[in-house]
């Protein structure tokens, strides 16, 4: 029996993490002991307790709570919190997803410890240190012990930077949930009807990141050239809470003219409106992935893209925030759709088992 203590804490996470779990239940034997950490980065009802009830995650034994403040702030309060469950619990692993402060807050824990850390979408690289995001990437990988890659890219990231034991490309786990929700949320999801919309005829919208955010020059040209969009067709954009404050203190909102705003969505109205969707315009990396894996076309509002594999195949066109190059990628896309795509990158929906099996395999070979 192997104990791992899975640590989460971002609405991403709730995602993959609903698919390793699944994976860890029903391993064979039984030979797998998980305990949820949840830090509480994203505490609003909208962004975490409904993912949990929808995708069917058990609830965590820890729920910490730590959330808001500057990044050093909160990593720093999670470090501190996250050691002490580690000291008592004592895990074979620590598990950790992706790029968030509970990500690096978790690994720092466990490597401090000496604890072996497995991360589940390592050698994802945007190549933009300003991004918060990829500082804790970076990190993280320099002290993982197995390092879980989603994609032959990331894997090869990771070989130019000098880290090749431990790396195994075992596909995507967002792809594995995608497979599994894409028909139970069309069943369950009525937010179509709800916001009066028609398959294939309106546009998708997301924005949360801190260089679109924080910056009151390219939330101005993102909403400037979302107004635009919505003047040929709906565009629907469910709001990120910090989003909105922030459009609001620069005095912006009016820019989106038409664009039709919701609060956060649930996992299931969420990838029921980007399997509908004509086109998704975001900054977020699982949005882009998850258009990819519905057939929409994907506009990102960013110079750079960890997801690389989406822009190779030309489904994806990275826009940045210039309102022209926005509206151009558009047109392109509301003329040309999806385009002819005959494999896909991100495995073959079975990544949570491979994950559980290699975890089990290395344990008992190395500890």
């Amino acid at each position: 029996m192997i104990k791992i203590i899975t640590i989460i804490g971002a609405r991403p996470q709730f995602v993959k993490v609903a698919a390793v779990s699944r994976a860890f239940n029903q391993y064979h034997g039984s030979n797998i002991k998980e305990i949820l950490l949840h830090t509480g980065q994203h505490y609003d009802e909208n962004m975490a307790k409904v993912f949990f009830d929808e995708l069917d995650i058990p609830l965590p034994k820890y729920n910490l709570g730590i959330s808001g403040g500057n990044h050093g702030f909160m990593t720093g309060r999670m470090l501190e919190a996250i050691e002490i469950i580690l000291v008592k619990e004592k895990p074979d692993w620590v598990l950790v997803f992706g790029d968030t402060n509970s990500t690096l807050g978790g690994a720092l824990a466990a490597a401090k410890l000496h604890i072996p850390i497995a991360h589940v979408e390592a050698g994802l690289r945007s190549f933009n240190m300003r991004m918060p995001e990829e500082i804790n990437r970076i990190l993280v990988d320099r002290i993982s012990t197995l390092l879980l890659c989603p994609t032959d890219n990331s894997v090869s990231n990771l070989q130019k930077e000098g880290i090749t034991k431990g790396v195994y490309n075992l596909g995507d786990v967002m792809f594995d949930i995608a497979m599994s929700y894409h028909e139970r949320s069309r069943s369950q999801s009525d937010c179509l009807k709800k916001m009066a919309l028609q398959k294939g005829n309106f546009a998708l919208a997301t924005c949360h990141r801190e260089e679109n955010t924080d910056n009151p020059e390219n939330l101005c040209n993102i909403a400037v050239a979302l107004g635009k969009i919505a003047e040929i067709i709906p565009v629907i954009m469910p709001l990120h809470p910090r989003t909105r404050k922030k459009l609001i203190n620069y005095g912006i909102t009016d820019k989106l003219g038409k664009v039709k705003i919701t609060e956060p969505l649930s996992f299931f109205d969420m990838i029921n409106l980007e399997q509908a969707a004509k086109i998704i315009l975001t900054d977020s990396g699982g949005v882009q992935k998850e258009a990819f894996f519905f057939k929409t076309p994907c506009i990102t509002l960013r110079d750079q893209t960890e997801w690389s594999e989406t822009v190779d195949l030309e489904a994806n066109r990275l826009a940045g925030v210039s309102p022209r190059v926005i509206l151009n990628a558009f047109d392109h896309f509301l003329k040309k759709g999806f385009p002819r795509i005959n494999a896909t990158p991100y495995g073959e929906g079975n990544a949570a088992q491979k994950i559980a099996a290699l975890l089990v395999e290395y344990s008992s070979n190395n500890i």
